[in-house]
């Protein structure tokens, strides 16, 4: 099986500038102040400052984007792009020959995408960076992922709610079917997968994953990469995976029919599949399913549970005050919360509840938020919904039926966060549509 390819090079932060700059570095102001002061050092040392300042402010990704006369670092942050400042184009285009000697990219190549990677060794902690080369109309754009082994959190700090978590831990517990997690690039898939190998990841258990490509590494788990160009893809892959024996399986994503076939096929045969579609609801899970191709006979027995899931940006506990709710938003959050399971705890809908309001300071920089937290919807395939997806139903008759079998739907479930201070109307309407 195809490994991860070997990262291309290395970064190196010494632990005097790595405490240096996480005193000084508390917030986007900062980063663009001490970036400024150091637009004189050599290129490499100007590297250094922008990825150390990103890793502190726990930004996913740096973008660097070319214009007619200068060139934009922007850094997204809990979901959010947010402008550091811009400098000018002799400093980009030698920040992007520094990017593209450490990441392996072709120097003299400028009107293709181009991929690479390299890791900064920060106090011994290796991170990894993705980087993404895109030719625009001014140059190239340069996208660098973070990939910050402390973003692996455990199922616990997920933010599922109690009678989500006994029925994630119940089911993740299961020796065969399959688990899929679904929703748009950005909403956590990745994160709330890697949490459940987290848990599964004992000695007894034998976990291969195929991803596309490793983001985080995991002790003690086999994981591989396809690499289309050598014939090796998910559905090769997934084969391979099955001739060595595995407990459980991650499939990184099914994006057509025989991959779908063979995951299915491995879940029904005594394993725990792990995987992730791009679907907007749980329901939605099936229907995808079906739209690549595959017969309702062969998914209905082999789903276990459909996860949709969504972020949102929790309230800074910094600055964030309590506010009494206001008649617009009392209706909103009765409207959302109407018909949902009588087993779900909700305190009374009257103008005497308050939720948070959103302030701004330097420690979540101006924004008034920091951190994310997930929103869920949980699709449980029990005897009567296996018996039901056999009828090829349509994913509303689909989804009124889980909703009378107790299903929360995730704009609920933003809802309830918003009750409990976690969040605010206006981020779960941002993400979560009606």
């Amino acid at each position: 099986m195809e490994q991860a390819k070997k990262i291309t090079g290395e970064v190196e932060i010494s632990r005097s500038m790595s405490q240096e700059t996480q005193r000084e570095i508390k917030n986007i102001l900062d980063f663009k102040e001490k970036i400024n002061s150091s637009l004189g050092k050599s290129t490499t040392e100007l590297l250094e400052v922008i990825l150390i300042s990103s890793i502190i402010l726990e930004a996913s990704d740096i973008h660097i984007e070319p214009e007619e006369k200068r060139s934009r670092l922007r850094v997204r942050v809990d979901g959010i792009l947010q402008d550091v400042l811009f400098f000018d184009l002799k400093v980009y285009q030698g920040l992007i020959s520094r990017i593209k000697l450490l990441s392996g990219l072709k120097l003299n190549v400028h009107d293709r995408p181009q991929d690479g990677r390299f890791s900064v060794l920060l106090e011994e902690t290796p991170i990894e960076i993705r980087a993404s080369s895109l030719p625009s109309e001014y140059g190239e754009t340069i996208v660098l992922r973070i990939l910050n082994p402390k973003n692996l959190i455990d199922v616990e700090a997920l933010g599922l709610r109690d009678d989500l978590a006994d029925v994630f831990n119940k089911e993740i517990e299961k020796p065969n079917g399959m688990i899929a997690v679904t929703g748009p690039t950005g909403s956590g898939k990745t994160t709330t997968l890697y949490a459940i190998l987290k848990k599964l990841n004992q000695p007894e258990v034998k976990v291969i994953t195929i991803e596309d490509p490793i983001e985080y590494h995991l002790e003690g788990i086999s994981q591989t990469q396809v690499d289309p160009g050598r014939g090796y893809d998910f559905a090769n892959g997934l084969r391979s995976i099955m001739r060595q024996d595995p407990d459980v399986v991650l499939v990184g994503e099914i994006r057509d029919l025989e991959t779908a076939k063979i995951a299915l096929q491995a879940a029904l045969t005594g394993h725990l599949v792990l995987t992730t579609l791009h679907t907007n609801d749980a329901t939605g899970t099936i229907a995808r399913l079906q739209a690549l191709g595959e017969n309702s006979i062969n998914i209905a027995p082999a789903i276990n549970m459909a996860i949709a899931q969504r972020l949102v940006r929790r309230v800074c506990q910094k600055c964030h005050v309590l506010k009494r709710v206001s008649p617009e938003e009392l209706i909103k959050i009765k409207k959302a919360l109407k018909n949902i399971s009588p087993q779900i705890k909700v305190p009374k809908l009257t103008k005497e509840l308050k939720i948070p309001e959103v302030r701004g300071c330097k420690e979540c920089n101006k924004t008034g938020y920091r951190k994310r937290i997930g929103i869920y919807e949980f699709l449980l395939v029990d005897a009567e919904m296996e018996k039901f997806i056999l009828t090829s139903p349509a994913s509303s008759e689909m989804k009124d039926l889980a909703i009378k079998k107790g299903m929360v739907l995730m704009r609920q479930d933003g809802f309830l966060k918003v009750l409990q201070g976690m969040t605010t109307i206006e981020e779960v309407e941002r993400v979560a549509v009606e």
